[in-house]
Order: C-alpha cells, then sequence, then structure tokens
C-alpha cells in the first residue's frame, strides 16, 4: 500500500468555544491499482449529497455519509448527524471576475483561504477540502462581437501553490478541484499544473459513463469522486424546433440515477465516491430539472431509488411512478387536451394538478439569479385534480411549457412537462 498525501496526526484545534479533534483522514493506493479512502483509520466511502441543507436528516436516515457545501454552519449540522463535509474554499474563478495574472489579487485569495482552513482544519466533520468548481469553465456572453473567452490557465498554478500550503497547515485532509467534462483535454493542464492535488472531482451528467476512459485518456491515476452527477443536462438532450430542452420525467430521472450509480460510480476502482446532485428543491431552465425534492419537501422517486442504492433497502413508501405525459390536438372547443400516465405501486390515492408557466428566460451559470417563472392565470381548468385536462394555450405569442404533477400523499411527487410554443396569427389567415 501507499500513502498519497495526508498524514495520519492528530492536531488538536479551537473552532468555537469548544476544544475539536481532527479526524484523520487517508488515501490508500491497493495492490489492484485502485483506492481506498481510510477515516481515523476505518474504510470510508463517500455516499454524499450536495444541497443537503435543508433534508439533511433525511440524507443521514436514507444512508447518505456526507454533504458537498460552502457553509461553515453546516460543518456542526452535519457532525451532529455523523455526516462529514467536502467542504468549499472561497476560490473564484475567471467568471467570477478573478484575474489569475494578478499577483497581488492571488496573494489576497490564499490568505483568505489558508484563514478560513485555519479556522476548520479541526473540526471533526471536515473530509476534503475543495478549490474551487469548474475553475476552467467561462461561459460565452452571449455577446457575438466579444468573441471568445479564453481560460487563463495560470490558475491551475495557483490551485497548486493553495495545495501545497493546505498540505503544510493541515496534513489530515485531502485536497482536490473540481471539473466540469466539457473538454476532457484540460485535465492534462491540471496534471502539469497542479501536481500537489490529491484527487480530483468531477461533475458529470450523461456522459459520466464516458469518465473513466476520460480520466485513462489523460493518464490521471489518482483518485476522483463524482462531485456532481444526475439526470441529463438541459445541454445533452434534445431540443424543440424552437430551441429548448426536452426535460426527462422524475421516473425516467429515477432510473438514470439507478443505472449510472451501479455502473459508473460503484465501477471503477479509482472512484472514492459521489455526491449526488440535487437534495433539495431547485430553479435551474426548469424548478424541476435537477432537484430531488419539490418546494414543499415532497421527495422524488430518486430519493429512494439513492436510499436503495446506499442501504439496499426501498423506502417503506415509494413515489409515484409518472412514465408518460401527452399534451397535442385541439378539442372541439379549441382547448389543447394533455394526459399524465401514473401509477403507485403502493396502491395510494394519486392526485394530480397541473400549470402552464413561460419557458424562463433568465439563465445564470448553475442556476444564480433564475426564479420560477409565474404561472399562466386560466390557462388550466379551476378543478385540476384529474389524470386528463383540456388546457388554454396562452393568448401571448412565446414558448412555454405544461407541467404535470402527482402527489401520493405521503410526501412523494412525481413531476414532468412538455415545452410548447405559441406563434403570431398569421396576417393571412393560413
Amino acid at each position: 500500500m501507499l500513502l498519497l498525501a495526508v498524514g495520519a496526526s492528530e492536531a488538536l484545534g479551537q473552532r468555537t468555544a469548544r476544544s475539536q479533534t481532527a479526524v484523520p483522514v487517508e488515501i490508500m493506493e491497493q495492490s489492484d491499482g485502485g483506492f481506498q479512502l481510510l477515516r481515523g483509520g476505518e474504510p470510508y466511502y463517500v455516499k454524499g449529497a450536495k444541497g443537503a441543507g435543508p433534508h439533511l436528516d433525511r440524507l443521514a436516515r436514507y444512508g447518505g455519509n456526507s454533504v458537498r457545501t460552502s457553509d461553515p454552519e453546516m460543518l456542526d449540522r452535519a457532525h451532529e448527524r455523523g455526516l462529514t463535509v467536502q467542504f468549499h474554499l472561497p476560490v473564484a474563478a475567471q467568471r467570477d471576475g478573478m484575474d489569475y495574472s494578478d499577483p497581488e489579487a492571488v496573494r489576497e485569495q490564499k490568505e483568505e483561504v489558508l484563514a478560513m482552513v485555519r479556522k476548520y482544519k479541526d473540526h471533526p466533520a471536515v473530509l476534503f477540502w475543495e478549490l474551487g468548481n469548474e475553475l476552467d469553465h467561462v461561459p460565452d456572453t452571449g455577446d457575438p462581437d466579444a468573441g471568445e473567452t479564453t481560460v487563463n490557465w495560470k490558475v491551475y498554478d495557483a490551485v497548486n501553490e493553495l495545495a501545497k500550503a493546505i498540505h503544510e497547515e493541515d496534513p489530515n485532509h485531502p485536497v482536490l478541484t473540481v471539473l466540469g467534462t466539457g473538454t476532457p483535454e484540460k485535465l492534462g493542464r491540471l496534471q502539469r499544473r497542479a501536481p500537489a492535488l490529491d484527487l480530483i472531482g468531477v461533475n458529470a451528467y450523461a456522459d459520466i459513463g464516458q469518465v473513466e476512459a476520460w480520466l485513462e485518456e489523460y493518464g490521471w491515476e489518482r483518485p476522483y469522486v463524482f462531485t456532481e452527477w444526475g439526470p441529463s443536462g438541459f445541454w445533452q438532450v434534445p431540443q424543440t424546433d424552437w430551441g429548448r430542452a426536452v426535460e426527462e420525467t422524475s421516473t425516467t430521472k429515477a432510473h438514470l440515477y439507478r443505472e449510472r450509480y451501479r455502473s459508473s460510480i460503484r465501477g471503477p476502482e479509482q472512484c472514492v465516491g459521489s455526491y449526488v446532485f440535487l437534495w433539495q428543491q431547485h430553479q435551474e431552465r426548469t424548478h424541476t430539472w435537477f432537484g430531488m425534492f419539490d418546494a414543499e419537501g415532497r421527495a422524488s422517486e430518486a430519493v429512494g431509488v439513492m436510499q436503495h442504492a446506499w442501504t439496499g433497502e426501498w423506502p417503506d413508501n415509494r413515489a409515484p411512478h409518472l412514465n408518460t405525459l401527452i399534451a397535442g390536438g385541439r378539442t372541439a372547443y379549441g382547448d389543447l387536451p394533455a394526459s399524465a400516465f401514473a401509477t403507485d405501486r403502493d396502491g395510494d390515492a394519486l392526485r394530480y394538478d397541473w400549470e402552464v408557466l413561460p419557458e424562463n428566460t433568465n439563465f445564470g451559470y448553475g442556476g444564480q439569479g433564475e426564479t420560477k417563472p409565474p404561472p399562466v392565470s386560466d390557462a388550466v381548468p379551476a378543478d385540476a385534480n384529474q389524470r386528463r385536462i383540456a388546457f388554454t394555450a396562452p393568448s401571448e405569442p412565446g414558448a412555454y411549457r405544461l407541467f404535470a404533477y402527482v402527489y401520493d400523499g405521503n410526501g412523494h411527487y412525481a413531476t414532468a412537462n412538455v415545452p410548447f410554443l405559441v406563434e403570431e396569427p398569421d396576417p393571412a389567415g393560413r
């Protein structure tokens, strides 16, 4: 066995008024080329979630053991529930305005990061230190005259210096940075510029099955953890003729969570675990795309899938299936028919709800600044608790989505949506 970069020494420190002791985390290379985490000397596999704050109790109860967060208050909350924390340190990306060619800005950031490490390094919940999320990602500005923005690869030089400095301050916890899968060749740059990293985090969605081959192609021989994974991203699914992403149903997503966990996370020997995305409600393109819960805290099928993945046991009561949502054609009264085909394996009485929303156009990186659009009034019948409805197309031209929701009365829901387009009337009457 080879010890990769984190010591077994015990450190005592002061985070709040009480004394706390760090739990050492080690990365062990095994004879078969795989890796094993040891936490406090015991084997540890990350069964984590991102965005778990609102439902932390359920994460612990359903078999999860770790959270990924930048919130210091989560350290105590997680520890009280027997959970660890991958702690995101304040390492800014180029898209946030950080200039990695500015030595003073880099120095100030390093001081801020190390101050946080010193403050929390002895907290027993700390598992990994995270140095930035997708630091290489520079979104398109949408301005055709602006030209392409190139990545300042000095960002990885700064990451390497931070990793070395953190190892000196805290030998007990591995250090990583997080990559997306959009341009896999960046892994070669990262290896050359940041050899002090202990492992990497990978955010992957529909392409999660390609990650193992990608890492092999670019020669990554150290461990990795999936720091985000889940349903197919809105950039990875079919588009309508008018350029809107077609979202998977909650039932399709649950199937994908299960298959992707079994084939791409539990399989590879270099993978030391994962953080499922996203253990809360979340608005990004739609209010249902990535969130595993709704705004009222009801759980989707994907939550039960993860409980089974982590514990081998299904929930006593499971979320309904919503296999298909069909909308189209016209009734004799000019309305549009829609049908939701849902079932419940527990025989629960199902309640239906429907709404029509304008397509969201205020897009932000990771959903930042996005809000759920207000529903179109009078688009669905007053009594919408039906599997089949006839809805009214909005009078205002534009892109919309029809959403169906199915509730089982036991804290679970299913959902699907269909995008549709209301066009300007043809002045020629065609």
